[in-house]
């Protein structure tokens, strides 16, 4: 199969509204939170349906779908660059040096925007797991996905056995451990002083980045996994893979909407539980995060077989893929749109809205970034922050033009399954 794989490119352009839904009502500075999530405590109905949607379909599945297709998207160009000539050790220092300029473009981003950036957390996430297992056989990874899912289950038990033995210690729910972790960081986005929120963002940047890109297990699984579909080419043919597709998207949709829904009634006080209990939603929330997060990817595989057997693309396909293409940029032009606009040290207007405004407010944004994204794939040009990642990544030298040889790198024998 020759050209740009689809999937991927679908994947990415609606993971964007997601993320953009996920992350807005971090903006809501002035509302007070619960333990369980950035949702404000004080709510209407419509707010309250607009949390539900957001606990059930997006919260804690954006990154680990993210995180995912980083991780194809290493195999990709590695197999790319191996496929073109390159060595293996020039294309592990390509790879290591896109790495290291994600990690910097995250830290400008978090210092300048926005302190929840996860450029940084999955460039320090790529350059350790590109450094252990790049090369390693489809068992070894398998292994360590199977390990770290391992781990992340019982940490979710851990965390439902501790809320029932620690229940009555635990906060009342008047106070929320959310705005509380990594030195509050909504106090970033609430205070009138830029300086001052610098300072703040950067301190919870450099807590955060290690614990989402490491630490905390599902971003490291998600490449892993990624890593493993994108040796047998999952989303390039996602017509020779389609049994593997619909379980993948049946199961683990299914799993994070039911993980989800049990969430969205705690948040909404259905259970009886006090929010007391929030804490023992911590984990499971985060397990099933990943399992929706690659049944989303698993739903754009289907997509994009169905769409290579019609033989075109329709408009919102086409324009999906356009956004998609040009990821990094359109994330990063997010915090550009939303901080000056929400945040305390700029107009301050996150203190007016609600769950569902703030909400309206995303999909706008998202909608301006695809309208951009359309013109600038109807005129051929790359993304800026792509363009700029790709001109520090590769060398300074000019690259020679390639012969027409075209036939495929062996891959060594030790990587192969």
């Amino acid at each position: 199969m020759t050209g740009r794989s689809i999937a991927p490119d679908l994947a990415r352009g609606a993971m964007l509204l997601l993320i953009a839904i996920a992350n807005a009502p971090w903006y809501l500075w002035a509302a007070e939170t619960r333990n369980l999530s950035s949702h404000p405590v004080d709510a209407s109905a419509l707010d309250r349906l607009m949390q539900t949607i957001s606990l059930i379909a997006v919260d804690g599945r954006t990154y680990p779908m993210f995180a995912f297709l980083f991780g194809y998207g290493i195999w990709q160009l590695y197999s790319r660059q191996l496929a073109g000539g390159t060595s293996h050790r020039e294309a592990r220092r390509l790879l290591r040096r896109r790495h290291w300029w994600m990690l910097a473009f995250g830290g400008i981003h978090a210092s300048l925007l926005w302190m929840g950036d996860v450029v940084g957390a999955y460039g320090m996430a790529g350059l350790v797991l590109v450094w252990i297992f790049l090369d390693r056989r489809d068992a070894v990874i398998r292994a360590w996905v199977i390990v770290l899912g391992s781990l992340l289950a019982l940490l979710s038990a851990a965390a439902i056995i501790a809320t029932v033995l620690l229940g009555p210690f635990l906060l009342d729910g008047s106070e929320s451990d959310i705005v509380a972790v990594l030195g509050n960081a909504q106090a970033s986005i609430a205070t009138p002083n830029y300086l001052e929120s610098v300072v703040l963002r950067l301190v919870i940047w450099l807590i955060g980045t290690p614990l989402q890109g490491l630490i905390g297990l599902t971003v490291p699984a998600a490449i892993l996994l990624a890593i493993l579909a994108a040796r047998h080419r999952v989303l390039e043919e996602p017509r020779a893979h389609l049994p593997l597709l619909r379980r993948v998207a049946i199961i683990g949709i299914g799993t994070g909407f039911t993980v989800g829904a049990l969430a969205a009634a705690q948040n909404a006080n259905l259970l009886g539980l006090g929010a007391s209990a929030d804490l023992a939603f911590s984990g499971v929330l985060s397990l099933s995060g990943l399992m929706c997060g690659v049944g989303y990817v698993a739903l754009f595989g289907l997509i994009a077989a169905r769409i290579e057997q019609r033989g075109s693309s329709g408009r919102v396909a086409t324009a999906l893929q356009a956004v998609g293409k040009r990821s990094l940029t359109f994330y990063l032009a997010q915090s550009v749109m939303f901080a000056p606009i929400m945040s305390g040290w700029g107009l301050g207007l996150g203190a007016q809205l609600s769950s569902w405004s703030i909400a309206l407010a995303a999909l706008i944004v998202w909608l301006i970034t695809v309208a951009v994204a359309v013109q600038l794939e109807r005129r051929g040009v790359r993304g800026p922050a792509e363009w700029l990642l790709r001109r520090l990544a590769y060398p300074l030298r000019p690259l020679r033009p390639r012969r027409a040889r075209r036939a495929r790198r062996p891959l060594p024998a030790r990587v192969r399954s």
